[in-house]
């Protein structure tokens, strides 16, 4: 016989935690108990039901129906009616349905049934880019700038820009820079231009500087950095205004140094170098001011962090696994979490009061090349992006839980793009390999208002 204490922690497992492969005997046991207790008590309703699949509604309504039936176990949601009664069985709608196989539609496109939020197509870009960047500025609008955008046979650097309008989901062409380049970084400085630095041309790296200006629409060049700093580097903004750049790739070689540019002068000055050469590697702002820099190419687990007052690195916990090509995002904890890389689709946090590394939860799909992650207001992040064959699904990781779930698919499956959180809280994605133009919205409230 099931006690009842054994059934609870079932229903447990298989509604809190998300043991989906629990329903059988889940099932087993409350007949069991159905069979030996004719004691009635109310069960809390629980909250996972709008979040799961179609395979898991229909297990859960299997479950809920034996409750019911039995008349032993009544599930009530807190201060509403009664769902479970001789007769009651909850009804699996036409939302509970999955969407297939997204295509590029205008039309909202949700994922798997309870996956949060959806997708819409927005206006296209005016030139097709891989390789960009994006930048939110302080009116809304999105500036992307460069990137490769010609026909796979013939890639160059592109020097165009263009700005996204979030009001009217259309693109406007803008000032072009004044060097091509892609692989570069972009950095919103405190008083609303653009610092644009580095990346490659041609396949070299380049050293030159330049901002924009949003009010006039127009690029000026600033001062070259003291050292070419091509694709790989990262670009910091510091607390004071200035912006820390490090690593990257001179030719093949794989920089330790970093330099900083200070924006009331339009000056670079160096500042202590890495520990060790960074390529692809991930920069983080902390609270407290200081920089966390993990992984590089060659699958470095190592870390290590800046501090502006001195202008040193010192060495703090490295990685569980050597990372290249993965994200960081900045948990509103304070954490940090870096997620997936070439090899794996792990995932763990930096814990900056104790320099230790943690695993988390794994990512649901082992993402490689360039993917994105986007913090979300309500503290979730948005993993968009990847290859093999240009992930088409996205997932958002929980801090809460440390977990992952899908989220629904992109109308366009996407690697090496961008990701922007917009002031209304949706996501624009825009581009991607293949020289793409499309660009799409994710929405997290969507499927909170259906």
């Amino acid at each position: 016989m099931t006690d009842q204490r054994e059934l609870d922690r079932l229903l447990d497992a298989f509604f809190v935690e998300g043991t989906d492969e629990l329903a059988d005997r889940v099932i087993d046991a409350a007949l069991d108990e159905i069979d030996h207790t004719q004691q009635a008590r109310a069960r809390g309703m629980p909250w996972r039901f709008s979040t799961m699949n179609t395979y898991s509604r229909i297990a859960a309504a299997a479950v809920i129906g034996v409750l019911a039936v039995g008349g032993t176990l009544y599930l009530i949601r807190s201060g509403q009616p009664a769902v479970g009664g001789p007769s009651a069985t909850p009804t699996i709608g036409p939302s509970a349905v999955p969407t297939a196989v997204a295509s590029p539609t205008p039309q909202a496109t949700a994922g798997a049934a309870g996956a949060a939020g959806a997708w819409t197509a927005t206006g296209s870009m005016t030139e097709r880019r891989e390789g960009h960047t994006a930048t939110l500025l302080p009116d809304g609008m999105v500036l992307v700038a460069g990137g490769d955008s010609a026909s796979v046979s013939a890639a160059s650097a592109s020097a165009s820009a263009e700005l996204y309008d979030p009001g009217t989901g259309t693109w406007t062409a803008t000032g072009s820079m004044i060097d091509a380049r892609d692989k570069h970084t972009a950095t919103r400085l405190p008083d609303g231009r653009v610092l644009v630095v580095g990346g490659d041309a041609g396949g070299n790296a380049i050293a030159s500087a330049e901002l924009y200006d949003p009010s006039t629409g127009t690029w000026t060049a600033t001062r070259a950095m003291i050292e070419a700093h091509g694709r790989g580097h990262t670009a910091t903004l510091l607390p004071d205004g200035r912006v820390l750049v490090a690593g990257g790739f001179q030719a093949d070689v794989m920089l330790a140094s970093a330099e900083l540019y200070d924006p009331a002068t339009g000056s670079w000055s160096t500042t202590g170098s890495m520990i060790r050469g960074r390529v692809y590697h991930a920069a983080t702002r902390l609270p407290d001011g200081k920089v966390l820099v993990a992984g590089s190419v060659r699958s470095s687990s190592s870390a290590e962090l800046y501090d502006p007052s001195t202008g040193t690195w010192t060495t703090t916990g490295s990685m569980i696994q050597g990372r290249h090509h993965f994200t960081a995002t900045l948990l509103p904890d304070g954490t940090v979490l870096v997620a997936c890389y070439e090899e794996s689709n792990t995932a763990e946090l930096y814990e900056p009061s104790t320099g230790i590394w943690s695993e988390t939860g794994s990512m649901i799909d082992l993402r490689l090349g360039t993917f994105t992650a986007t913090l979300l207001p309500d503290g979730t992040v948005l993993v968009v992006g990847g290859v093999p064959n240009d992930h088409m699904r996205a997932e958002l990781y929980d801090p809460r839980t440390r977990t992952w779930a899908a989220a629904p698919v992109t109308g366009q499956g996407r690697s090496n793009h961008t990701a922007t959180l917009l002031p209304n809280g949706t996501v624009l994605v825009a581009g991607g390999d293949g020289y793409l133009a499309s660009a799409e919205l994710y929405d997290p409230g969507v499927a909170a208002r259906r």
